[in-house]
């Protein structure tokens, strides 16, 4: 009996060791991608001022000399990612409040069952079917010479993230304890009522971490973006005009630049502006994930 309970605490301290070390080592791959990003990136500041880079208006790497302003790309990428959250946010917390209150058993297993199809399709399929059928019809109902707008790049990564959106909602929906739905019935408050003015509230910190989780999933889109957006690096005016957004930029161009060059540089530093703003929304999500409610 003592050997039994000896073995079981060894085989316990050793998978406590290794859950340990693989979050360490987790930490330590996303340090050193940082530190890469750094030590590449922040070489471009030697030679072009940090205000010049964020806040330039034109992205003409190859020009002599460059002009290397990110600022309609950061515009451009923030147009798409304000769409796709107008567009995912209402329809992805409707969608996980019907899975965990009101639809019947089966047809909640079988929203559920092609919620995780729709997450697992890659994005450069979406980007084709969106190329085929999104863009020509945004094309014809608007009248525009191009569908390749900002519009098509937010319908589209509007379905990418509603995945992520009705998921965690969804559990966060579950988590609020029986008892509090079961109080509301018994003061006489309907099921809408019910849900409204109590499980929504009550899930808030949850919601709202599956929101910025789908934001994210959003702004660090690239094929899907890079295909239907139009790829023109000028501050966007409307949802109807073409935009390039910070991760189709590194994406289209990083395979042309020279190695060592301000263009290749700027890549990098993109790649720090985009590590930041990934890192703030994850970082937002957890905080309101783990909120205690009041």
């Amino acid at each position: 009996m003592t050997k039994k309970i000896t073995l079981r605490k060894l085989k316990e301290f050793i998978i406590e060791k290794l859950i340990l070390l693989c979050g360490l080592a987790s930490i330590f791959f996303v340090m050193l991608i940082f530190i890469f990003l750094l030590k590449e990136g922040l070489a471009l500041f030697k030679t072009v001022k940090v205000s010049n880079f964020l806040l330039g208006k034109s992205w003409y790497p190859i020009s002599e000399p460059p002009e290397l302003g990110i600022l309609p790309l950061i515009l451009g990428s923030l147009l798409v990612t304000f769409g796709a959250a107008i567009i995912s946010v209402p329809i992805g917390v409707a969608c996980a409040v019907y899975i965990a209150e009101i639809a019947p058993g089966k047809v909640k297993e079988v929203l559920k069952a092609g919620i995780e199809l729709l997450a697992a399709i890659p994005s450069v399929v979406l980007g084709f079917i969106g190329m085929v059928t999104l863009v020509p019809w945004v094309k014809k109902v608007f009248n525009l010479p191009t569908g390749l707008t900002a519009l098509s790049g937010s319908i589209m990564l509007a379905f990418m993230a509603m995945p992520t959106i009705v998921s965690i909602a969804e559990d966060a929906l579950y988590s609020v304890p029986r008892s509090y739905k079961e109080g509301a019935f018994a003061l006489g408050a309907t099921h809408w009522q019910t849900i409204w003015r109590l499980l929504l509230p009550a899930a808030s910190s949850g919601i709202l971490a599956a929101v910025m989780l789908g934001i994210g999933r959003v702004i660090g889109e690239t094929m899907a973006v890079m295909m239907i957006t139009g790829n023109s690096a000028v501050i966007p005016q409307t949802f109807l005009a073409p935009v390039r957004t910070l991760t189709a930029t590194i994406a289209a161009e990083m395979g042309e630049t020279v190695v060592g060059s301000e263009h290749y540089f700027a890549l990098f530093a993109i790649g720090i502006v985009l590590f930041i703003i990934s890192f703030v929304i994850n970082v937002t999500a957890d905080l309101f994930l783990h909120r205690k409610p009041k």
